[in-house]
């Protein structure tokens, strides 16, 4: 079976993020900039008009598909990579995936998710 990782992560931790995956030998992902808040509800700043809330807060979505022996390692990088012990690190969803097809090749399940040198062709 195949899994899909949907991480939602501070802006500025998409480059260490997206190096820990190729460390590992993830090469495929799709980033996404989206606005959001959790359970902190946004962030207070304060400027020469007074006080404000800004409640949608920018954050980009990291999506990876993987097969499900690599979906551990891949959560315990990404958790690693885009920590920074604050409030508003940000969530990884995990989602089944039915199906994959490569456009170009017509390749189905796991042989469209392989790359030379991924994660599923590195002896460790």
């Amino acid at each position: 079976m195949t899994k899909k990782i949907e991480a939602i992560i501070r802006e500025e931790k998409l480059h260490d993020v997206k190096v820990a995956l190729q460390n590992i030998g993830i090469v495929g992902m799709n980033v996404t900039e989206c606005r959001g808040h959790g359970r902190q509800g946004g962030i207070e700043l304060v400027g020469r008009s007074g006080a404000y809330k800004i409640d949608l807060l920018p954050r980009l979505q990291v999506n990876i598909v993987l097969s499900d022996h690599n979906l551990d390692k891949a959560i315990e990088t990404i958790c690693q990579a885009a920590e920074t012990g604050s409030v508003g690190d940000g969530l990884i969803f995990v989602y089944p995936v039915e199906d994959v097809i490569r456009i170009r090749t017509g390749e189905r399940g796991h042989a469209a998710l392989m790359y030379p040198d991924d994660i599923d062709t590195r002896t460790e």
